[in-house]
């Protein structure tokens, strides 16, 4: 069983000679396994198609796929069109309970939602759907009864979208006119005062940061009166105090409601969830939503690369967690040092913080609640600001890739890269950043037509690819799959010890921090009205003092050594708290 998928997007006939057509061993037979249709685009053929790969390989611009697929997947839930994506199984929304999701991109979760809520008909493989085919395709299985409420229109969904940030392009009046709208239930001040957005209720929506607009959202989308909710990745631009709370809301949601969530952030998703889907395949070819599993083994199963009640495995190589003693000793030379410095805003924010020197090839975490002083910390070490009190003497060159990435310029992403800088090695910047970071396919696009995740992608390779002593990147790991995230997390550490370069990273998922980092900076005060940065601590004492600011404890997984936080009030939880190991290692060292 194969299929022939086509990325309409990528071909450009007209630039090409038609090499899928040309070098096809079964056309050159005299059989039409590849046509061109109307729109001068190739059809092929899967019945005829062989599986050679020749085309694959022919296609100057990377458009066609030809996939093996096991005898079990030989009818999709739904196809779009022929040589088109194709998705098999869905998730299973069930009264009372978080259903989550776990994938990379493109793999199908969105149109499972669509699906789900009934603005996509599944059409089976077919040119298209009608719901009584669904409903005898589903005759006898737990999909019967929820398709048949889809099908009458009895069945209510609400949807957060992905991207906030376009939020103020569908609705121009206040934050307050938007949450009244959609309070079906009747709890708008509860969700307010949960999320904390009072004080931005008068705001028009186009003035929100991108943190506010997430909070607005899932308050939106929970503020309606439905059956089934689905919060599409819930983490971007909040940070850890938000998530949690948000979580936390989210299960209160669930006691008699379907719940399912889409998620990248792996502490959230497993403190959040009561079930995990893992979907696997190949991100714009075909994606496969497992049956539902306990959230402990979901998560493990797809950090090791391989789901054995399936028999498949989805990556070549096992994402690890390792516990690293921090580097210490007269061998690891010292970058930078620096003193108290403060800064004071005219708005009311005030900024301090203690001393402290960086070291050479080393990764440091910032970790903090959002509007804390992080994002003007790093911008005063970057030269972008000057301290009121403190002189910073810091002779070193420092690239920035900051929170907000905006792109105004119609440029291929290949030439962008090109202009960044004049020294770059060019088989170390493919091998090391290029090819980690999945930036290939991406060189002929327009930086205007990237994706969220995409753009990400390319700020860090920029960032990265700058001659400079030190690099700063804010919030890396927003838009980014677990996958994604942990590629660009190999790629900078690695960059950082094989070139004797300094990186500090600002960021809110803690498996991230904890897989880069080898000192942290903890942020405390209060948001919007002062912060204090701590000087660089090692990661154990760091992250003590973080989580008990959280009061929450995370333990070490005993298969995986990921992070897990504790069930609070669990005796695990007690037990830790009690000694002050809020960041416990729980592996042999």
């Amino acid at each position: 069983m194969r299929i022939a998928v086509l990325n309409k997007d990528r071909c450009q006939p007209r630039r090409c000679s038609h090499e899928c057509e040309k070098y096809c061993p079964r056309v050159r037979t005299g059989d039409e396994t590849i046509v061109f249709g109307e729109d001068n685009k190739p059809i092929i053929s899967e019945e005829l198609c062989v599986g050679c790969g020749i085309c694959v390989n022919k296609c100057p611009f990377d458009a066609i796929m030809i996939i093996g697929l096991p005898e079990e997947l030989s009818v999709p839930t739904h196809r779009y069109g022929t040589n088109g994506f194709a998705l098999y199984g869905l998730p299973v929304p069930q009264s009372g309970r978080v259903s989550g999701m776990l994938g990379p991109n493109g793999i199908g979760k969105s149109t499972s939602v669509q699906i789900l809520s009934g603005t996509l008909i599944p059409n089976f493989g077919e040119n298209e759907g009608d719901w009584d085919t669904v409903l005898e395709h589903y005759s006898g299985t737990l999909f019967y009864d929820y398709f048949k409420k889809v099908a009458d229109g009895s069945l209510k969904v609400s949807q957060k979208p992905q991207y906030v940030d376009l939020i103020p392009k569908a609705f121009q009046g206040k934050t307050r006119e938007l949450l009244e709208s959609t309070d079906e239930r009747g709890v708008l001040d509860e969700l307010v005062e949960r999320l904390d957005l009072g004080h931005i209720l008068d705001r028009t929506i186009t003035e929100l940061s991108g943190g506010e607009l997430q909070r607005v959202a899932i308050a939106a989308c929970a503020a309606r009166d439905v059956d089934f909710y689905f919060f599409d990745e819930i983490s971007p631009y909040l940070d850890i105090y938000q998530r949690i709370n948000t979580s936390q809301l989210i299960q209160d949601l669930a006691k008699d409601k379907a719940v399912l969530v889409v998620e990248h952030d792996l502490a959230i998703l497993d403190m959040l969830s009561d079930v995990v889907h893992i979907a696997y395949g190949m991100p714009a070819g075909y994606g496969v939503v497992t049956h539902p599993k306990s959230v402990r083994v979901a998560i493990n199963q797809y950090l090791k690369g391989y789901l054995p009640e399936e028999n498949v495995r989805v990556r070549p190589d096992a994402i690890k967690f390792e516990v690293h003693p921090p580097r210490t000793g007269p061998n690891v030379a010292t970058l930078v040092k620096y003193d108290k410095f403060s800064k004071s805003y005219s708005k009311g924010f005030s900024l301090r913080t203690d001393g402290g020197s960086l070291k050479k090839g080393e990764v440091i975490g910032i970790v903090g609640p959002n509007g804390i002083g992080k994002s003007t910390f790093v911008k005063i070490l970057a030269g972008e600001i000057v301290p009121d009190e403190g002189e910073l003497d810091i002779d070193v060159n420092i690239s920035y890739k900051p929170q907000y990435i905006k792109v105004d310029t119609p440029l291929q992403v290949k030439y962008f890269l090109r202009s960044i800088s004049s020294k770059v090695d060019t088989s170390y910047y493919e091998a090391e950043i290029a090819k980690p970071l999945q930036l290939e396919k991406l060189y002929d696009r327009q930086l205007n037509d990237l994706s969220g995740g995409e753009l990400q992608r390319v700020a860090i390779a920029a960032c990265l690819t700058r001659d400079a002593d030190m690099y700063i990147l804010d919030e890396p790991s927003a838009h980014l799959d677990v996958e994604q995230r942990s590629l660009a997390t190999k790629t900078i550490k690695r960059f950082a010890e094989n070139n004797g370069k300094t990186a500090m990273v600002v960021d809110h998922d803690i498996y991230m921090i904890d897989m880069l980092s080898e000192r942290l900076i903890v942020f405390e005060g209060e948001p919007a009205v002062y912060g204090e940065a701590h000087l660089p601590t090692s990661m154990q004492a760091g992250m003590n003092h973080f989580l008990s600011n959280l009061d929450i404890t995370f333990r070490r997984d005993e298969d995986t050594s990921r992070p897990r936080v504790n069930k609070k009030g669990s005796h695990l939880d007690r037990e830790q708290k009690s000694k002050g190991e809020y960041y416990y290692y729980n592996v042999e060292e």
